[in-house]
């Protein structure tokens, strides 16, 4: 498993906190014309990415000395272990220890380093280069690396949701299949739940919101929701897919045993990323997660065979069954760089060069970020993994779109659904109203 979940769960209050007011000052900005650097010269720039396990930071070198092969003349001083605050910190101070081209697990912060000018906009290089997105990154992708017609930053491997399910619960359960709609999903969780007294012996899926990776945004993505209007204001009052997948989840809490015993069951649970993990354990029959978990699950050696399938889809959105929620690591060149161009050189290997996503990918086990790279013959994996390849590429497949003040908005509506699940907030649509008017309001002020 890569260390980027674990990073990015633990920068995702981050992107939403204190640290989005620092990019305010941050820098002005600069355009990619003041970009003077010689790339065919002599020079070393710096790459600062948060990668730290072992195995991780060798596979981040291997790919950096793939590049420095391919341009003998730029040398790269790689920087590891590097969280948000850290690069807002950089950002701020500028001058010549600063980096030349950054990595981040934190997508939510895309808005803000793209409205900023913190990074500078890519656009111009990758048309010099001839470069197509659209033709390039999976849908998803492209659309989470770029802001209001601003590309600050590129894809650079990603992280697909689905559903992880033990095969011998569901077949002593009788069940064939794994579910592909949402209505399947709540009866299949219903006959694995094996209840005992006020706890559970097997629970066939934890669905609140507390649940590990059972967020609103990766519930949200299989209804394919609009966050915002055309006029950047939020949709969710309006799109009834919020409504929908409140009330569905809400429902689902109800149906297998209620909050209070739902949640009196979740804190017994082991570490997320730790070999205690109750799906390990079979103490939860089906799991939401990210590609990360299938080695992560195998290495704790379960007593059960694991299977692994897209999430479900809405009912009458059954013709787009295998889409998910896709999201990952981004990359740019800091505007405070004097080296933009020999920076761009490097971006452009790490992020566009089929090889080096492939080895990166096949080194560090997450999902390629371009279309040649997914397609590639060179990938090495589990053929349960080629799950997370099909949804990382399906044009179905969903984000969490970049806003001005990173990823608040998402935990406006999370704050909701910890109301609604517990029964705080019964009104529904009034939830999303407030919540709208709460967004909406955070937004203008960050302008």
């Amino acid at each position: 498993m890569s260390a980027i979940r674990r990073n990015r769960k633990a920068a995702a209050a981050l992107a939403a906190s204190a640290s989005i007011a620092l990019f305010a000052s941050a820098c002005t900005g600069q355009s990619t014309s003041s970009a003077k650097d010689d790339p065919s010269k002599e020079t070393t720039i710096t790459f600062w990415h948060g990668w730290s396990a072992p195995d991780e930071v060798k596979a981040i070198q291997a790919d950096v000395d793939a590049f420095e092969k391919a341009h003998p003349n730029i040398h790269v001083k790689v920087v590891g272990n590097i969280n948000d605050d850290k690069i807002n910190q950089a950002l701020r101070a500028g001058g010549s220890s600063a980096p030349d081209v950054v990595s981040s697990f934190t997508t939510n912060n895309v808005g803000k380093f793209c409205s900023s000018h913190a990074f500078v906009d890519l656009n111009a290089f990758l048309k010099k280069d001839r470069i197509d997105p659209a033709k390039t990154f999976p849908k998803a992708m492209n659309e989470y690396t770029q802001f209001e017609g601003k590309r600050c930053t590129l894809p650079l491997l990603g992280d697909a949701y689905a559903l992880y399910y033990n095969k011998d619960a569901f077949k002593a359960a009788g069940i064939a299949e794994p579910p592909k709609t949402w209505s399947e999903f709540a009866k299949d969780a219903k006959l694995l739940t094996k209840p005992k007294g006020d706890s559970y012996e097997q629970l066939g899926f934890m669905p609140t919101y507390h649940g590990y990776e059972s967020t609103t945004e990766h519930y949200l993505a299989q209804w394919s929701p609009t966050y915002f209007d055309s006029s950047g204001k939020s949709n969710i009052a309006k799109d009834p897919a919020f409504a929908k997948q409140l009330a569905f989840q809400k429902q689902l809490v109800d149906d297998l045993g209620g909050f209070q015993k739902l949640e009196r069951f979740r804190t017994g649970f082991g570490d997320e990323f730790g070999a205690k993990h109750p799906f390990h354990l079979g103490q939860v029959a089906m799991q939401m997660d990210g590609e990360w978990r299938l080695a992560m699950a195998e290495e704790a050696k379960p007593k059960f065979e694991i299977g692994v399938a897209p999430l479900p889809v809405p009912d009458d959105q059954a013709a787009t069954a295998g889409k998910g929620y896709v999201t990952g690591t981004i990359v740019g060149i800091p505007a405070t760089s004097a080296k933009q161009n020999a920076a761009w050189e490097l971006v452009k290997f790490m992020a566009t060069n089929t090889d080096a996503v492939v080895n990166f990918a096949n080194a560090i086990h997450n999902v390629p970020s371009t279309l040649d790279a997914l397609k590639s013959p060179n990938l090495k994996y589990d053929p349960r993994f080629k799950t997370f390849l099909d949804i990382a590429q399906n044009p179905d497949s969903t984000t969490t779109p970049a806003s001005v003040n990173g990823g608040q908005y998402l935990l406006s509506l999370q704050n909701l659904g910890y109301d609604v699940e517990k029964g705080k907030q019964s009104d529904i649509k009034a939830g999303l109203e407030s919540t709208a008017r709460e967004i909406d309001s955070a937004i203008a002020q960050a302008k």
